[in-house]
C-alpha cells in the first residue's frame, strides 16, 4: 500500500477548499510556470525547454503535466482561423433562458450546426452566450432559426465578430518562467 503524504499534491491529487464545495488542485510555482508556457505554445514546447524555463528537469515537467491533466488541463485544442477555413461569418449571440433550463438549452444549442461554443452565465438575465460560424448569411440564418426553435430560449442580440484576441492569463505563472 502506498503511503499518502497529506500536503504533497503529487500523492494526493485533489484537496478540498472549505466552503467551496468542489475539488481543486494544489498548484505550486512550478505548476503555474508550466501552465503559463503551455498556454503560450503547447504544441511546440518540449518538456526539456519547459524544464529550463521553470528551473526543473524534463522528467519533473512530464510528471507535473500528467498530474495537471487530471483536471486542470482540459485538453489541447487548435486555435482556428474560421475565415481562412471558409467560414466568413463569426457570430456572437446573447440569449436569455430560464435558469432551470439553462444547462439543457446550452447542450441543445451545441448540437446545432455552426455553434462552436456556449457559455452559461450564473448572473444576469442574459445567461447564455452562443458563438457560431457560418460560410454565408444563409447558413448563419439557419443556425439562428435553429436557436429560435429551442423552447424557452430568447435571442436578445446578435453581433458579428470581427476578430478575437487570446493570451495566456498574464499573471498565471509568468513570474516563474525564466526567459
Amino acid at each position: 500500500m502506498q503511503r499518502v503524504i497529506p500536503h504533497d499534491p503529487y500523492h494526493a491529487p485533489f484537496c478540498e477548499q472549505p466552503g467551496i464545495g468542489n475539488m481543486v488542485h494544489n498548484l505550486d510555482d512550478v505548476d503555474r510556470g508550466i501552465l503559463h508556457v503551455l498556454q503560450g505554445n503547447a504544441r511546440e514546447a518540449t518538456a526539456a525547454e519547459m524544464g529550463d524555463l521553470v528551473n526543473t528537469s524534463a522528467s519533473t515537467v512530464r510528471n507535473r503535466i500528467e498530474y495537471l491533466e487530471e483536471g486542470v488541463i482540459r485538453g489541447y485544442h487548435p486555435e482556428l482561423d474560421y475565415e481562412e477555413a471558409g467560414f466568413e461569418l463569426h457570430l456572437f449571440m446573447v440569449c436569455r433562458a430560464p435558469t432551470a433550463r439553462r444547462t439543457e438549452l446550452a447542450k441543445e444549442a451545441l448540437e446545432l450546426s455552426g455553434v462552436i461554443n456556449v457559455r452559461e452565465m450564473t448572473t444576469g438575465a442574459h445567461n447564455l452566450h452562443i458563438e457560431s460560424v457560418a460560410v454565408d448569411s444563409d447558413t448563419a440564418d439557419e443556425t439562428r432559426a435553429g436557436l429560435e426553435e429551442l423552447a424557452d430560449l430568447e435571442i436578445v442580440s446578435t453581433q458579428i465578430i470581427n476578430d478575437f484576441h487570446v493570451q495566456p492569463f498574464n499573471h498565471f505563472g509568468a513570474d516563474m518562467v525564466e526567459e
